[in-house]
């Protein structure tokens, strides 16, 4: 099995497009080195605070992996149905209730992802008159990733309408292969004594 087939969601094809598989791939490849880079950062932080010679410089970092992966990470929740996604409401009905509440759902969702776009270009550029101490850069640096999470998040729930208005919502899901387990014998072991 090939890596993206493991980081690559397989369930609900139906809603999803091909096309945008590698995208998704590169994106969750891209949250993993955030995460992997803010737990070194966080890490590294620690060890120079407590042997008294703090870097500075390592809580830009810290913050910086830690915003990026939180924006990134949602847009791929949202291609994954992992994330602003109402489950529990749509997948009690069928049919024509069922179709109604995913359109309603991801207009919902699509609306966020317009104002994540819109205030988060706006916070942006505002960004460029604060700065951050002690690097002295631009904060907007940071604000890149909301209205860049709000257009992949768009991309995607687009996808999703388009897709669940054609295939529908309603596909029921494959069953998981049973994964036979061997029992562990938890018994304590008798011997006989000399």
């Amino acid at each position: 099995m090939a890596i993206a087939d493991k980081l690559v969601l397989q369930r609900q094809r139906h809603l999803k497009w091909q096309s945008f598989d590698r995208l998704e791939l590169f994106l969750m490849i891209v949250c993993g080195v955030l995460c992997l880079g803010f737990s070194l950062s966080v890490t590294a932080d620690i060890i120079t605070r407590t042997i008294g010679h703090p870097w500075l410089w390592l809580q830009e970092v810290t913050s910086t992996l830690f915003i990026y992966a939180i924006f990134i990470g949602a847009a791929v929740a949202t291609r994954r149905n992992d994330h602003l996604y109402l489950t529990a409401i749509s997948e009690a009905m069928h049919g024509t209730p069922r179709m109604i509440v995913e359109i309603m759902i991801r207009i919902v969702v699509l609306g966020v992802a317009f104002c994540l776009i819109y205030f988060g270009y706006i916070n942006y550029v505002r960004g460029f008159g604060s700065f951050r101490l002690p690097s002295g850069t631009p904060i907007a640096s940071l604000y890149a990733a909301i209205p860049f999470a709000g257009a992949l998040i768009a991309l995607f729930t687009v996808e999703q309408l388009v897709n669940g208005i054609r295939n529908g919502f309603d596909h029921p899901e494959p069953l998981e292969e049973d994964r036979d387990i061997p029992p562990v014998d938890v018994r304590p072991e008798t011997r006989a004594r000399p």
